[in-house]
């Protein structure tokens, strides 16, 4: 990890953390959120298969297999 301190730098109506050379990307887009504590945290971004239309029409018929076979208890599946 890297032990470097980097400083804010105001461009227009934005704010700008510059990365560390030693610190290599791995994604090309990331999410970024601040804890109540003020730490900043940067996720990759991904995709997320429950918006993707192929995702829902390739599943939308499935059913998962009970653990425990026999007859449902009440109104699970309503």
């Amino acid at each position: 990890m890297s032990d470097k301190t980097i400083k804010i730098r105001k461009s227009g109506n934005s704010n700008i953390l510059t990365l560390p050379k030693e610190i290599k990307p791995k994604a090309k887009r990331y999410r970024v959120f601040q804890g109540r504590d003020g730490m900043i945290v940067y996720v990759p971004e991904k995709s997320n298969p429950f918006k993707d239309p192929a995702f829902i029409n390739r599943y939308k018929n499935s059913r998962q297999k009970e653990e425990f076979e026999g007859p449902l208890f009440d109104n699970e599946l309503s």
